[in-house]
């Protein structure tokens, strides 16, 4: 059992979000054709702004619990790098979680600062990373076993998956 982590935008950002979101909807043609999609809006070339299939709800929430990744005792920090999309490096997630604000997966707020020490030294020296070496010993039912090995980033113990539980 574990602790996850996840960034959430400031308030400040929430009500850019917001303020767009009520320009979309006061914009909402009352069609047929819009109220059958469920107001999903379908890209055309002629469009100047392109919503990618989404309703303006969808968009407002979009990326507000970007997961960060999870500590577990004996093992290093686990960190969720979602295939590069929000983050590649160190520098570049320290940069986003300072952007942000800091959850855990009951809800509760932590500085970010105090969340990056944390993280940083969660499992320190000698926690548990999923290398090869462990794979092989205890997880010997993996087939393909070499997918499931963490990766190190910048000294950060990174997930090969970006499905945390």
């Amino acid at each position: 059992m574990g602790t996850n982590y996840y960034r959430i935008p400031t308030e400040s950002e929430m009500q850019e979000r917001k303020a767009r979101l009520e320009k979309r909807i006061q914009e909402l043609e009352m069609t047929a054709g819009n109220i059958e999609r469920k107001f999903n809006t379908i890209p055309t070339h002629d469009s100047d702004y392109v919503w990618e299939y989404e309703t303006p709800w969808d968009e407002f929430c979009n990326n507000t619990n970007i997961h960060l990744g999870k500590r577990s005792s004996g093992w290093k920090f686990s960190w969720n790098f979602h295939k590069n999309k929000f983050y590649n490096n160190k520098e570049t997630l320290l940069a986003f979680i300072r952007a942000g604000r800091i959850i855990d997966e009951y809800g509760t707020e932590l500085p970010a600062e105090e969340f990056i020490e944390m993280a940083m030294d969660w499992g320190q020296p000698d926690g548990l990373i999923a290398d090869e070496a462990y794979l092989r010993k205890y997880e010997r039912n993996i087939g393909n076993w070499q997918d499931y090995v963490d990766r190190d980033i910048d000294g950060l113990r990174v997930s090969s998956s970006t499905e945390f539980c």
